[in-house]
Formats: structure tokens, C-alpha cells, sequence
């Protein structure tokens, strides 16, 4: 079997995550840590690349890892435009709409940028990126609002939601692009997608629109009253986008983002704990519900992930609800690393060809 080496790069807010696979084996996995000193140095996410970048040469250095044996350089995918699943190689159209942030700022943005710039360093490797968050594979029906001004859009934990339906589809001797899945990842944010024969035809928007409220995310709210309150000249837009994203969810109503501590809270009788944290199960039940419709009902296994998948109480409490349905499968927690770089692999083994960014 031909020996492959991979480096996948996962640039965070806060932080950049780095492995090295040979293979589908990690033999080396970093988890750098950036000071809000070191970060406030830059005017803009897309000024931190040098600094990121770096910082990623010298950690493998001192692992000793030698770079020039790196087959694939696997960058997370930024805000790019809309585009389906799959692994695309960098290019410079990618490059370009990265650099100028067309669909907003975030320290993903990074990861396509500093893979190319690595991988053109290097003897034989080339720069991609797999599934990024704008993944989008939505059918027209799925997109419409009830107002033409507003306009459904596909943002969801695409990297591992596609990851754990394959790992899924393996365990069952069958290929993703044979089954109908709905997949819940339950995290810092929370999306629910409906997954037909391999395409995600519906999901709600995860960053910022509906779906189940999560830890730090207020999903779908009443429409009415968030309208009064914009309105109200007591808030301002960017505290009402905090309110939606970052500060809503489990921190507006607990001031924690930390759903282990609301679980501990639960357990040990504190009611209004386990009220919230039933009330996140029950937004993920009818969410599952409502994708289980999409699908028709032909729903070959519901899958739960993520990190809050962990909690037995929250888990069980959505198998009561969505139980009827089909099987539920669970497979806590996440390694986005490891998707990435099984994505890098598939392209290097000849399993999947890489997409173009256009």
C-alpha cells in the first residue's frame, strides 16, 4: 500500500489546529493557542497569515516532521461562495474571493490561503480544501421564505455532518450516495440535515437564521417580536446579531456556553437546567421531524453527533421523540482534522477527483 502524508490546517478564532496523517494514522496533531495580544496586532483575519503560517512551519519543525514528504496540504474551507460538497484544489478565483472575504470574515478564510502557500513550497503537493460550512445542495423548493426579500441559505457543519455519513454508511456495508440520513450535529451551533442519496436537500442555517437554539445560537425566534424589539431604540443591530449569534441560546438564558456544566446543573436537580436542556432536545426532535418529512418519510437511520451528542440524558430524550422514525445512531463528539485529511486522501488514492472553484 502507497504511503501518503497529509497535513490538514484548521485555522479557529482563537486558535489553529494542525495534524499530520500517514495515511488515515495521525502521528501528529497541534493545537496552537493565539493570546487576544498576539491577534490584536491585526487590523483584519486576513493580515494574520503570515503570522499563522508561521507558526505552523516552526511547531512541525520542532516535531520534527519533514514537510517535504507532505503528499497534500488540506486547508478548512472558508466563506466562499455557495457551492456542492466535495474536495476542490485551491485555486486562484478561491484564493481572490478568500483575500476579500465576499461572503464575510472568519479565520476559516485562512485555511485554503496558507495550505496553497505551504503546498507550493513543497516538491509534490497540492492545496485543497473539503466541505467548508457554504456547502450547498439545497432544492429551489427549500429556499423560499415566506417573503422574497428573505431567502433560505445553506450553512451547516458540512465537514462533519458528510464525514460521519460515510463512517455510518461503512458500518453498514453501504456507500453514503445509497442511503437517506438525518444528521444532527449538536454543537457550539446545531444543524439538522436532510441527506438524500449523498446531497444535503435541506438544512437550517446554522450561523445565523433558524433551526434549534444551541449553546451560544438563538435559532428560529418569533418573527414578530424580534421585528419590535429592532425597532424598539433599545438595541442597537450589532447587539441584535449578538443576540443571534455568540450570545444567544444557552448563554442568554444561563450565562454559559458550556452545555456539560447546564448537564451537571440537570443532574443534580437544578429544574431550570434541566428545563433548557429539555427544551434544546425538544428543538432538535422537531427539527429532526421536520427533515424526516422532507425525506418522506424513507429515512434509513437518524444520526446525532457532535460534542453535546455525549450527553445520555439529551441523547435519550431525542430518541423518544424521533425514535418512530428510524434507527438512531450516535457518534459523539467530532474530528474535523481527521475529515480533513480522509478528504485528502481519497483525492490522492484516485477515490474522488477534486471540483473546480468557480
Amino acid at each position: 500500500m502507497e504511503e501518503y502524508k497529509i497535513l490538514a490546517i484548521n485555522p479557529g478564532s482563537t486558535s489553529t489546529k494542525i495534524a499530520v496523517f500517514r495515511n488515515n494514522k495521525n502521528i501528529f496533531l497541534k493545537n496552537i493557542k493565539h493570546s487576544a495580544d498576539d491577534l490584536a496586532k491585526f487590523k483584519t483575519i486576513a493580515d494574520q497569515f503570515s503570522f499563522r503560517k508561521e507558526i505552523i512551519l516552526e511547531e512541525l519543525k520542532q516535531a520534527g516532521i519533514d514537510v517535504n514528504k507532505i503528499s497534500a496540504v488540506v486547508g478548512r474551507g472558508g466563506l466562499l461562495k455557495p457551492i456542492e460538497s466535495g474536495v476542490y484544489e485551491v485555486n486562484e478565483q478561491m484564493k481572490v474571493d478568500l483575500r476579500n472575504s465576499i461572503m464575510g470574515e472568519h479565520a476559516s478564510n485562512l485555511g485554503a490561503l496558507i495550505a496553497d502557500d505551504i503546498a507550493r513550497s513543497l516538491p509534490s503537493a497540492k492545496a485543497y480544501i473539503a466541505d467548508p460550512v457554504v456547502v450547498d445542495e439545497m432544492e429551489d423548493v427549500a429556499r423560499i421564505s415566506g417573503h422574497p426579500r428573505f431567502k433560505r441559505v445553506s450553512i451547516f457543519h458540512a465537514l462533519n455532518q458528510k464525514a460521519i455519513a460515510r463512517l455510518h454508511a461503512k458500518s453498514i456495508d453501504k456507500k453514503y450516495e445509497e442511503l437517506n440520513l438525518v444528521i444532527a450535529h449538536l454543537g457550539g451551533g446545531i444543524s439538522v440535515g436532510a441527506h438524500r442519496q449523498g446531497r444535503v436537500i435541506d438544512v437550517n442555517n446554522a450561523l445565523d437564521g433558524d433551526g434549534p437554539f444551541s449553546p451560544e445560537r438563538a435559532g428560529t425566534v418569533p418573527a414578530g417580536q424580534l421585528a419590535k424589539l429592532c425597532f424598539s431604540g433599545e438595541v442597537t443591530y450589532d447587539e441584535v446579531k449578538k443576540m443571534l449569534t455568540g450570545k444567544g441560546g444557552l448563554v442568554a438564558h444561563a450565562g454559559t456556553n458550556d452545555a456539560y456544566e447546564i448537564e451537571l446543573k440537570a443532574r443534580a436537580g437544578d429544574a431550570k437546567a434541566k428545563l433548557l436542556q429539555d427544551a434544546m432536545a425538544y428543538n432538535i426532535g422537531k427539527a429532526i421531524g421536520s427533515m424526516a418529512a422532507v425525506l418522506k418519510g424513507k429515512v434509513d437511520a437518524i444520526i446525532l453527533t457532535g460534542g453535546i451528542a455525549h450527553n445520555p440524558d439529551l441523547v435519550d430524550y431525542v430518541k423518544e421523540m424521533v425514535g418512530f422514525i428510524a434507527p438512531v445512531a450516535v457518534y459523539p463528539g467530532e474530528d474535523e482534522m481527521q475529515a480533513l485529511a480522509m478528504n485528502g486522501l481519497m483525492v490522492l488514492k484516485g477515490e474522488v477527483m477534486p471540483k473546480e472553484y468557480k
